[in-house]
């Protein structure tokens, strides 16, 4: 991608996002938090993830 390619992409890009209304730009970046998986899941994967949970459902349950 040439240089000018690139500013042209970044322009359009920044141009898009300030044309959005303000509420709109809150709900996009809280769905974009909800879709991230979890701290345990991303750095540790799925069975440390599930001992965790199950743990802190037992927890829950006394």
């Amino acid at each position: 991608m040439k240089t000018n390619d690139y500013v042209k992409y970044m322009t359009q890009t920044l141009v898009k996002y300030a044309d959005q209304p303000k509420d709109e730009r809150k709900r996009l970046r809280e769905e974009r938090k909800q879709a991230k998986a979890s701290f345990w899941y991303r750095w540790f994967g799925i069975l440390p993830y599930i001992f965790y949970i199950e743990v802190k459902n037992r927890k829950r349950k006394r």
